[in-house]
């Protein structure tokens, strides 16, 4: 490209630099121009129990989760300080992980002490924001991690951190405008984790009661009271099954190559499950099926024992176990209770695996009345979906997220 079309391409109110096209009134500097010190850490040692009973905050790399200070482990007396390569790094500053776990960092929430992990970075506050320097090597992780030197630990060395590249907006009021953007969207993004978290332990506490009867829905009790059974105290109006009693089950063939698909289409919409636990065993899709809906699939290879309900037509693979229930059963109450309470025993030496003839001699509890099953099985899909919109809008909101770092720290959005 000529240097006029580049030019030309270029928007007005930006220049082209060594670092791309960015603001024009932007500044382009070294790491080791805007901070006034690195400080590196250490370990005191072990050998002095004495240094690890004090009130001084001491961090490993382990420490960092979601880029913060996830907790406070290990708390050191000044003596360790001063008897070690440890150092303390003042509140506001920035944790920068420069080995084992490089571009893990945050900033000290109070003054701490750091592990040879870390490198910490005071930054001169009067032209840099600290806030906006970690958005920036927040968004720049992955060439952080690329600048790792070393044979046997690797780790990024203080001149390369003094030469990686910073560019920022000429206000602290815009970095900090772009800081606290990103900020509140950390925060969204934190609630919607914790959301989930508790939806996730509802729907356990729900799973350990319904599931096993020791809460009746309204309504279903028949018999009241609990009886001994081979699987434990069950409801009194409760039945033990195995299986191989009520349900047909056949394992997986070969892939059919010439009916395969990476991706569905038109001509590809039936989906092929393997015995992968990932992506609920999605491996592809065929251009026909070989089972119907209302089927539950147990993974025989490997990671074996987890089941999935399937509500659609479909083709298993790789001896994929696939239960058909031949009688008036609900499979989704079937599939939550396989995964919860039934322990399959390996009797293979080599690499895991289940047999239909296995499977069918393991026995589960469940109401003897398909309508009290159903209605088990409802509240906790129900609880399912409502978790599973909230996981969709965490991975939406971090997706956002991803594209506001790429806008606002480059400059293409100017909040100021």
């Amino acid at each position: 490209m000529s240097t006029e079309s580049v030019a030309e391409s270029i928007p007005p109110g930006y220049k082209q630099t060594e670092v791309g096209v960015i603001p024009e009134d932007w500044e382009i500097v070294t790491l080791g121009n805007v901070v006034t010190k690195f400080i590196h850490g250490g370990t005191p040692s072990t050998k002095h129990e004495d240094y690890w009973k004090g009130d001084i905050p001491w961090i490993t790399g382990a420490d960092i989760l979601n880029q913060q200070v996830s907790e406070i482990r290990r708390l050191i007396t000044t003596d360790a300080v001063k008897n070690s390569s440890t150092n303390i790094v003042n509140k506001g500053n920035l944790l920068l992980v420069s080995r084992t776990g490089v571009g893990k960092l945050a900033i000290a929430s109070c003054d701490i002490a750091i592990s040879q992990d870390f490198t910490g970075i005071c930054t001169k506050n009067d032209n840099l924001s600290t806030e906006y320097l970690f958005r920036f090597l927040d968004m720049n992780q992955s060439f952080l991690k690329n600048q790792n030197q070393g044979t046997s630990i690797l780790g990024i060395t203080r001149e390369t951190l003094s030469s990686i590249l910073i560019f920022f907006p000429p206000t602290l009021a815009e970095q900090e405008a772009i800081a606290t953007a990103l900020s509140d969207t950390d925060a969204l993004i934190e609630s919607l984790e914790q959301l989930i978290a508790k939806k996730r332990q509802i729907k356990q506490g729900a799973m350990q009661e319904l599931l096993t009867g020791k809460r009746r829905l309204p309504g279903f009790e028949v018999k009241k009271g609990y009886k001994h059974t081979e699987i434990g105290m069950i409801p009194e109006d409760w039945v033990v099954k195995t299986l191989g009693s009520f349900c047909e089950i056949v394992a997986g063939r070969d892939l059919v190559r010439d009916d395969f698909s990476p991706i569905d289409s038109d001509m590809h919409k039936f989906p092929i499950y393997s015995n992968s636990i990932a992506d609920k065993g999605l491996y592809g899709y065929s251009k026909s099926y070989q089972y119907e809906p209302d089927k539950i699939t147990v993974t025989a290879r490997g990671d074996v024992g987890h089941a999935f309900y399937r509500s659609m037509k479909f083709s298993a693979i790789g001896r994929l176990l696939v239960l058909s229930s031949q009688q008036q059963y609900d499979l989704r109450f079937i599939t939550e209770y396989i995964n919860n309470f039934v322990d399959f025993a390996l009797e293979s030496t080599g690499v895991p695996q289940l047999t239909a003839p296995q499977i069918s001699k393991y026995a589960i509890a469940l109401p003897s009345n398909i309508t009290e099953q159903t209605a088990i099985a409802t509240i906790l899909s129900d609880m399912d979906a409502e978790i599973t919109a909230l996981e969709e809008k965490l991975s939406k909101t971090r997706q956002i997220k991803q594209g506001m770092m790429q806008e606002l720290l480059t400059g293409r959005i100017r909040l100021v």
